[in-house]
């Protein structure tokens, strides 16, 4: 059973609200994605090792295995295409929490979307509805952006966005 792009979504929207309890139907709303999409895309996760599945609908990332994969794995699995100059959604280093802490003086890397607040080299979503997701979500907008940092950064960008993500899914602090 392969992992795709779609269990990152879902996995980070729960851990960007770890003391919500979330349906596949809320998870689906929330994710601009089909309940069915969901229900598969934890199936695969816990396959892989990436959730522990305790009963019927009753399930959790197992988040040390999220974090390895998310830091070894993602952008080897997962790549993210390059593409021209778009309005859009800030990602990696130019979205929160890597935008404030590194000084960047050319364009941000965007998804493009039209309610995007910026203008820069595209780049793909690990999903299509991820863009729209991140909008309605700050604190996933900032577990995404911090993937994209593992996906497209340089090492500075990559160790921090490691640190950050180890940070928040361990308990300590998040990305704020």
């Amino acid at each position: 059973m392969d992992l795709k792009p779609q269990e990152l979504l879902v996995l980070l929207k729960v851990c960007a609200h770890p003391d919500r309890k979330y349906t596949f139907a809320a998870l689906a709303q929330e994710l601009a994605m089909s309940a069915a999409e969901v229900h598969a895309s934890v199936k695969r996760a816990t396959g892989a090792g990436l959730v522990n599945q305790r009963g019927r609908g009753d399930w959790s990332p197992i988040r040390p295995a999220l974090l390895e994969f998310l830091v070894h794995g993602a952008r080897y699995a997962f790549p993210a295409q390059l593409g021209p100059v778009k309005r859009g959604v800030p990602t990696a280093y130019g979205a929160e929490p890597l935008a404030s802490q590194l000084q960047n003086s050319g364009d941000v890397p965007v998804w493009a979307h039209p309610e995007g607040s910026a203008r820069g080299p595209s780049i793909s979503p690990i999903y299509r509805t991820a863009p729209q997701a991140a909008l309605a979500d700050p604190a996933l907008h900032r577990l995404l952006a911090l993937l994209d940092g593992l996906r497209i950064g340089r090492v500075r960008e990559r160790e921090l966005a490691a640190r950050l993500l180890g940070e928040f899914l361990r308990g300590n602090d998040g990305p704020a």
